[in-house]
């Protein structure tokens, strides 16, 4: 737990051209950034995995309670009942547009890491620069937006020119300021398992999937799927 476990799946296409949500996200974020961040090194972050960790694993049984049929995955209907039921104010044209940009494999339907990405987007989405005072929670989930309020506040501490996305240059230099010997390779290693299109920037989206697996999300995914995988070997002999 907690170390990255080589580059996620590629998605089975690559990252589309900007779309409207993905300039949304990129305003949002910029307008965010203006207000700095109280994360000093990416040393700091890493010891918050096992607890970052542990918040995500907590939403599993949100999860659960909306994947209805249980088949390990949340489609567009079920999504539509999540928000509802969860009080996310959302129109249904924006709920599509969430689940087409984190339905990154194309199969119609949510995975849990898609799941914790798609509800970190939101929350930041969220994010009301006109309100006279900030509400307490913007999404009823106080213990896991606190996790996501890190997760933009990571992203704030890379992107040093706060221009909405993470160079190459500006992840070498946040691991740089660790002051380890071999963090200029890290850094490199860490950028790459971000930038699935290899265009040398990352955008939050991406941050997100590679910040999921870096502390271990896909590997209860795995686990999973071998235990469903037990049981049918189990039932197939009964």
């Amino acid at each position: 737990m907690g170390a990255a476990v080589g580059r996620p799946e590629s998605p089975a296409h690559v990252w589309a051209p900007e779309t409207k949500l993905d300039a949304k996200i990129k305003e949002t974020m910029q307008r965010r950034e203006t207000l700095g961040t109280a994360v000093k090194s990416f040393n700091t972050i890493i010891l918050k995995f096992p607890k970052i960790d542990q918040s995500f694993r907590k939403c599993k049984a949100i999860f659960q309670q909306f994947d209805e049929d249980s088949n390990g995955a949340i489609d567009q209907q079920e999504l539509k009942q999540c928000f509802h039921k969860l009080e996310i104010s959302s129109t249904e044209e924006e709920i599509n547009d969430l689940f087409q940009a984190c339905d990154i494999n194309e199969d119609m339907g949510i995975k849990f890491n898609e799941f914790i990405v798609l509800l970190c987007l939101v929350y930041l989405l969220k994010d009301d620069p006109t309100a006279p005072q900030p509400p307490k929670s913007r999404m009823g989930m106080p213990s896991l937006e606190s996790t996501f309020e890190t997760l933009v506040d990571t992203f704030v501490f890379l992107d040093k020119n706060n221009d909405g996305y993470v160079s190459k240059a500006e992840m070498v230099q946040a691991i740089n300021e660790s002051g380890e010997r071999s963090s200029g390779r890290i850094a490199i290693k860490r950028f790459e398992e971000m930038d699935w299109d290899n265009n040398g920037t990352v955008n939050f989206k991406e941050f997100l999937f590679a910040f999921t697996r870096w502390v271990g999300i896909d590997d209860v995914e795995d686990e999973e799927d071998d235990d469903h995988d037990d049981l049918d070997r189990g039932e197939e002999k009964v």
